[in-house]
Formats: C-alpha cells, sequence, structure tokens
C-alpha cells in the first residue's frame, strides 16, 4: 500500500500506507515520540503511546505543538490532518483519553458560543470532542474553545474509523 497526497479546499491530509515515516516527513511532522525530550525521559503519556505502538489497536494522537491529529493502528500512521484546538485562555486538556460517545450531529453551547448541528462529534472527556468545524477554516491555529476542531470531511472519514473507546492521547 502506498501514500496518497490530496488537497482538498485549503486543508492538506494524508492518507498514509507503507512508511510511518515518510509520511510524516511529507507532512513536516516529527511525532512526539521520536523526538529527543521524549526519548530521554518516560512519562505516564509516553509510556501510553508506546503501549500502543506495540499493539494493532486504533487510536488518535494529537500534537498541540505542531496542530496535528494523527490516527495510528499500533505503529502505522494511517491518517494526518492539521486540526485547531484550544486558544490559550481555553486550552484543550492533555493526558489518555477515550472515545466516550459518537454522534452525527451534536449541538455545543458556552458561555460566548452556541452551536447547533455540529457533524461527527466524538467525546472523549467530558465536554472535550474531536469534531467537524464548519464554521471557520483556521486549521494550524488554535482557535477553540478546548475541542479539537477537524475540517467537516476529515471528521467523517475519523467518525467512520474510530469506535467508542478508541484512545485519544493529546500532548503538547
Amino acid at each position: 500500500m502506498g501514500s496518497k497526497t490530496r488537497a482538498q479546499g485549503r486543508q492538506r491530509w494524508q492518507r498514509i500506507g507503507f512508511s510511518a515515516a515518510l509520511a510524516l516527513t511529507l507532512l513536516g511532522v516529527e511525532p512526539a515520540w521520536t523526538t529527543r525530550a521524549w526519548s530521554q525521559e518516560t512519562t505516564p503519556l509516553m509510556t501510553k503511546m508506546q503501549a500502543l505502538r506495540q499493539s494493532d489497536q486504533r487510536w488518535i494522537e494529537i500534537d498541540l505543538s505542531s496542530q496535528r491529529l494523527i490516527a495510528w493502528e499500533g505503529s502505522t500512521p494511517v491518517y494526518a490532518i492539521v486540526v485547531s484546538t484550544g486558544k490559550a485562555s481555553t486550552p484543550t486538556r492533555t493526558g489518555a483519553f477515550a472515545i466516550q460517545t459518537k454522534h452525527r450531529q451534536a449541538r455545543m453551547r458556552g458561555a460566548d458560543y452556541d452551536i447547533s448541528d455540529v457533524p461527527y462529534t466524538m467525546y472523549y472527556s467530558g465536554s472535550y470532542a474531536i469534531h467537524g468545524a464548519y464554521w471557520h477554516h483556521r486549521f494550524g491555529t488554535p482557535v477553540s474553545h478546548g475541542c479539537v476542531n477537524v475540517a467537516v470531511d476529515h471528521a467523517n472519514w475519523l467518525f467512520d474509523w474510530a469506535t467508542v473507546g478508541t484512545p485519544v492521547v493529546v500532548h503538547s
């Protein structure tokens, strides 16, 4: 299986097949688990990611520093996209979680927003979710109230690929 790059609108995505390192390099992403900082220390998140890489389980990595989401099957990345996470005043929580519930559409409300029909919503920790965002195209920039905003077509793919219980690892 090869890799396939496609531009959709202003969003660039990578469907990854045979070579994790090559595919991530094409995206300009160095996964956190390959960096020197992660290799010199052991953290609970690093331990979780290592265990997931040694399995054949599907899991999702969200890298806040690069604003990237990578869908993995064990140690093989199968999908990588640019996302928008929480802004400084409403940050995305870091940690190891799992998809709790999935909704094709959801209403999201907060003190300064009320958005109906949020597509492909997957809650992974309380009110924190991975979901489609049709109201902006600022992917790659933290703009959310803490959720992980994904272009709608990518959110659809992730929604179909992930199940309730799929691990989600969020790190900076």
